[in-house]
């Protein structure tokens, strides 16, 4: 039997049918009149469509539709909040005022594996996708020139649900997104399908789309009938399968993803890969190149990593995606030798960070690095280590000029500030905080607010999270088939008077999220103080694989099922991003003790900065870069033990310190008011050291100013008279690798030789044999520093030196140093490749050395 179809819709009233047109932009996810235009329809069903504003109206019975439809005051918010859309979506932006030169064909393409926008969109996992769904939600606010690509997962990420024994269970729910918001791509009437060849088949895929406020991001989708089951499988689910799946989602979205792109009519001049996931794109836009401009592959991999971005989110190897060389031959190798026209072996360097290694697998993360001119970690702390975790790549040169920086990431502020704080901000520090979170002078005003208020602002928000734990936790215990007394018990668990600390994140063993039971009974000791006593709110999923991470959660489910703390302590399951609004809006404090330096950033805890909570934190990823002493809590001084179980005692006793003498007495500190005036304090001494650095406004300006227009320009510069730059630097490598290996410092040595007073000259001159190579070919740096007594220097500077005669077979190199201080001073001489047009320092593998 075969069925066909047609889609019904909505019968809305004519005064209602902007509605429809509203619900298909998120923008109305991050504003809050309109997020609230939405939940009035009708509260229960909001609640129940998962706060899908298409599927609410969709589903709202005919007669409520035509009573809304006489109802001035209603029709009256519908107008406001439409005019207000309106105006977000024309008003002058930021990129307006900075933009410059940039031509009008400027535009950016972002890519990732996951997007966290709205609950409704269940295409993320964790902190990657909501960094991915902020930033995309910044660049609309700032005004970018910017599209974005991923994958449409039919059944998301697993929902889950805990066994009576505490062990996570997942659950997948297939998705209909024909009544969220996002749009079906149609060409002539009919789904607009694309293909890729995959080594089995060739894939079909179709094309949704999602407004981003002014931005668009556009999703793959395999879930088709002209697709096998099998391929329909592919874009079934976030982070799901095998390394087969794997490798099948990260080609479809890194190489059909930049056809899907080309067949929509966009090509964009700068294309940031957000994780290795996307690695794939660098593949494609070097043979789009080539065949468009008939350019080698080494000419057309010059343009392509002039312009393309790369941020790396993890220094866990796990987080890396490694792939076999079969594997990679199965996928790549017709695509490599057919399209890039280069020898399979050959590529397959590309994805080593020792290219000759025959046992190293191949790895996405270092794909991407090869393939990029401008790479950052995502704090500044995981830009060192991710440095120290790739400089193998770059061999020779030092550490700290490994050529990746950190852009350290934020969180978009209106899309998790609660309502009333928003409101209370707008009274006390004008309209301006929503637009401009990253102005330092606004927050300032922080200080103006009455303690009264803050307080009590927090407190209703404080309230409404016990509400909502407690509403999830009976949920949770019905399920699970729990007593009447076991439901009853619920409404007693936690209170909205009592120190309420907030501990929600992915369950990696790294995260530590059972470092806090270390000693148990001394904890049941400070959460049950019956004169200040704590709770503790738990969230959080384990990877279905992840075993380990589902034991922590098993522990954490069963220790608050002791009688001495059932009131205490709390495991709210099925963390989403609706859990994660209620919990970074109520807390006091965000508890976070991973294992240092494991975080890359860890955003939940700037979440918090925003709603009035304090955060109590091992010193990494963001919290390293904190600029006051007095705005929270630090655990430790940011020490890396060798011995982990000896780390885990220390830094356990260390988070009890902190709770039995500093955050438990100075939140039960009241004056006679009964307000904690101290505690208060430190909120307001958070907000204004921590908002207006820690968000994506910030991150994406950063972006903008260091990567996105320095791309811009490259790539304009090198694609100029059919990329005659490009061919000019791949031509001038080729002539260097060759030469290279002859190349070589024959002497060096200083004038004058005996002590040199501070302030004075001294004369450093190498004698370099350039091998047919001209001076103009190479920089050669004076590179010193001081000897402290330390075994690495410091105060370390790096000298141009100048090409002054020839001397044989050497070319004389001189330069003039001048040290700031005085003491003993270390140098040697290094030289490296050098063109004009290019933009990065350091080639892979070509840095040498004085011996």
């Amino acid at each position: 039997m075969k069925f066909r179809e047609f889609n019904v819709v909505p019968n809305l009233p004519e005064k209602l049918k902007p509605l429809l047109n509203l619900a298909y932009n998120i923008w109305w996810a991050w504003d809050s009149e309109a997020f609230g235009l939405f939940r009035d329809i009708d509260p229960d069903l909001w609640s129940e469509s998962g706060h899908n504003p298409v599927k609410l109206l969709y589903n709202v019975p005919q007669e409520e539709l035509n009573s809304l439809a006489s109802d001035d005051g209603f029709l009256f918010r519908v107008e406001s909040v439409l005019k207000k859309c309106e105006q977000y979506m024309t008003r002058p932006s930021w990129f307006d005022r900075i933009k410059k030169d940039m031509p009008k064909d400027f535009s950016i393409a972002y890519f990732s594996a996951e997007y966290g926008l709205a609950e409704c969109l269940p295409i993320y996992s964790g902190g990657l996708g909501v960094l991915s769904g902020d930033h995309l939600k910044s660049a609309s606010d700032l005004g970018l020139p910017f599209v974005a690509m991923g994958l449409l997962y039919g059944r998301g990420y697993f929902h889950q649900y805990l066994n009576n024994d505490g062990w996570q269970q997942e659950r997948y729910v297939n998705h209909d997104y024909h009544i969220a918001p996002i749009t079906l791509i149609k060409k002539d009437g009919k789904p607009l399908v694309l293909s890729i060849k995959m080594p089995h088949a060739e894939v079909k895929y179709q094309m949704w789309s999602v407004q981003v406020g002014r931005i668009t991001l556009y999703l793959m989708d395999t879930n088709i009938p002209e697709n096998s089951p099998a391929d329909r499988e592919i874009t079934a689910q976030l982070y799901g399968g095998d390394h087969e799946i794997r490798i099948k989602q990260e080609y479809l979205l890194g190489i059909g993803g930049m056809n899907a792109l080309t067949a929509l009519g966009i090509n964009p001049t700068v294309t940031h890969m957000n994780e290795g996931h996307a690695a794939f794109l660098s593949l494609e836009r070097v043979r789009m190149f080539m065949q468009k401009n008939n350019m080698t592959f080494a000419e057309a991999r010059e343009a392509a990593a002039g312009s393309n971005i790369f941020t790396t989110h993890t220094p866990v190897p796990a987080g890396n995606d490694r792939f076999t060389f079969e594997m990679i031959e199965r996928y790549c190798r017709q695509f490599v030798e057919q399209n890039l026209k280069i020898n399979f072996h050959d590529f397959f360097k590309f994805g080593r960070v020792n290219p000759d290694d025959e046992k190293e697998p191949f790895c996405m993360t270092v794909l991407a690095l090869r393939f990029s001119d401008f790479n950052n970690g995502v704090s500044k702390l995981h830009g060192h280590v991710s440095r120290d975790m790739w400089k193998d790549i770059w061999k020779g040169v030092p550490l700290d000029e490994v050529p990746i920086t950190s852009i350290t990431n934020g969180v978009h502020a209106n899309s998790w500030i609660s309502k009333e704080i928003a409101d209370l901000f707008s009274r006390y520090l004008g309209a301006r905080w929503a637009d401009s979170p990253d102005d330092n002078t606004i927050w300032e005003r922080i200080s103006e607010i009455p303690d009264t208020e803050l307080w009590m602002t927090h407190q209703r928000r404080k309230e409404r999270l016990v509400d909502f734990v407690r509403r999830k936790l009976k949920k949770s215990l019905k399920d699970r088939g729990a007593s009447r007394a076991e439901l009853d018990s619920a409404n007693e668990v936690l209170s909205p008077e009592i120190l309420t600390i907030g501990f929600a994140r992915r369950f990696a063993t790294y995260k530590r999220g059972t470092l806090i039971f270390k000693e148990l009974e001394r904890l049941s000791k400070i959460l049950t103080n019956k004169n200040m006593p704590v709770q503790i709110i738990f969230a959080g999923k384990a990877h279905p694989k992840d075993d380990a991470g589902k034991e922590f959660i098993k522990q954490v489910f069963q220790i608050a099922q002791r009688e001495d703390l059932r009131n205490n302590i709390v495991f709210v399951e099925d963390y989403d991003l609706n859990t994660a609004h209620y919990l970074v809006q109520g807390v006091d404090v965000w508890l976070n003790n991973p294992i240092r330096p494991l975080e890359a950033s860890g955003t939940s805890g700037m979440k918090v900065n925003f709603n009035g909570g304090l955060n109590c934190s091992i010193i990494d990823g963001w919290w390293a870069e904190k600029s006051d002493d007095d705005n929270g809590w630090c655990i430790g001084r940011g020490e890396v033990y060798e011995d982990g179980a000896y780390r885990d005692r220390v830094e356990a006793n260390m988070l009890y310190d902190i709770l039995e003498n500093d955050m438990v007495p100075l939140y039960y500190k009241r004056g006679k008011d009964d307000l904690p005036h101290d505690w208060i304090k430190k909120m307001k001494t958070s907000m204004q050291t921590l908002c207006p650095v820690f968000n994506t406004n910030r991150m994406v300006m950063e972006y903008t100013e260091k990567f996105y227009i320095p791309g811009g320009r490259q790539f304009y510069k090198l694609s100029a008279n059919n990329f005659e730059k490009s061919k000019n630097i791949s031509r001038w490598k080729e002539n260097v690798v060759k030469k290279w290996n002859n190349v070589r410092i024959n002497d060096v040595f200083a004038s004058p030789v005996e002590d040199v007073k501070m302030g004075e000259a001294t004369k450093i001159t190498a004698l370099i044999e350039i091998n047919g190579l001209t001076p103009d070919d190479l920089l050669a740096e004076v590179y010193y520093g001081f000897q402290r007594g330390d075994q690495q220097l410091t105060g370390i500077t790096t000298v141009r030196m100048e090409a002054k005669d020839s001397r044989d077979k050497n070319t004389v190199y001189e330069a003039n140093v001048s040290p700031s201080s005085s003491g003993t001073v270390n140098y040697t001489i290094r030289i490296m490749p050098c063109h004009p047009d290019m933009n990065v320092k350091f080639l892979p593998g070509y840095i040498k050395w004085a011996e």
